[in-house]
C-alpha cells in the first residue's frame, strides 16, 4: 500500500509543468509585491494593480471594474464586440485612455491609449511600469528592455516590449501599448 502511495505521488508531481505558478506563488510574486496609489492603475503583461489590488488575467470582471472605478472613477462606457477573432469580447473603458477587455466575465486583456474626445478627465493615473508610456518620445520606447519593431504588421508602427506588451508609435510618439487579448483586424 505503501508503494502505491510513493508512486500516486510521483505521478502527480511528473504531471507539474512548472511554467504555471500556483495561486499561492502569485500571491508571493512581483504583483502582489506591487502597490500602487489609490488613484493609479499600473498596467502589466500579466494583468494589471488598481490601488492595492492586482489582478492576473482571468480575474472576474465585477471585481476588476470595481477596483478600477475607485482608482478612475465611473466607467466611461462600454460594449461588445461579437466579431473578434479572438471570441466574443467585452470591453469597459475608463477615464484616461484605458480600455479593459473581458470575455466571459473574465479579463483577458487592456490597451491603453490617448484620450478620446468628450471622455472625463481622469481622477487617477494611467501608467506602465518604466519610463515607456502613451505620449512617450519615440526614442524613449526604443531604448527600452526588450523593445523589438513588429515587422509587416498591417496596422502600422507597431512595436514589443518583451513577450507580453505591444504597442504602437505614430509619428515620434507611442500612440498605444496593450497586452493579453486584442482585437485588432489585421
Amino acid at each position: 500500500m505503501a508503494y502505491l502511495a510513493i508512486a500516486g505521488a510521483v505521478a502527480l508531481a511528473g504531471c507539474d509543468s512548472g511554467e504555471v505558478p500556483s495561486p499561492a506563488e502569485r500571491q508571493q510574486g512581483e504583483a502582489a509585491q506591487s502597490t500602487v496609489a489609490a488613484n493609479t492603475v499600473e498596467l502589466r503583461g500579466d494583468g494589471l494593480s488598481a490601488g492595492a489590488e492586482s489582478f492576473y488575467y482571468a480575474a472576474g470582471q465585477a471585481e476588476v471594474e470595481a477596483a478600477l472605478a475607485k482608482a478612475l472613477g465611473a466607467s466611461l462606457r462600454s460594449g461588445e464586440n461579437p466579431e473578434c477573432g479572438a471570441g466574443r469580447i467585452t470591453f469597459t473603458d475608463f477615464a484616461g485612455g484605458l480600455t479593459v477587455h473581458f470575455q466571459q466575465n473574465r479579463l483577458v486583456g487592456w490597451n491603453w491609449h490617448g484620450v478620446q474626445d468628450g471622455d472625463a478627465a481622469p481622477t487617477g493615473t494611467v501608467k506602465l511600469p518604466g519610463e515607456v508610456q502613451v505620449g512617450s518620445a519615440r526614442g524613449v520606447a526604443e531604448a527600452a528592455t526588450g523593445f523589438a519593431k513588429v515587422e509587416g504588421s498591417t496596422l502600422g508602427e507597431e512595436f514589443a516590449l518583451g513577450d507580453k506588451i505591444g504597442g504602437f508609435i505614430t509619428g515620434d510618439k507611442v500612440e498605444m501599448l496593450y497586452a493579453g487579448t486584442q482585437c485588432f483586424f489585421r
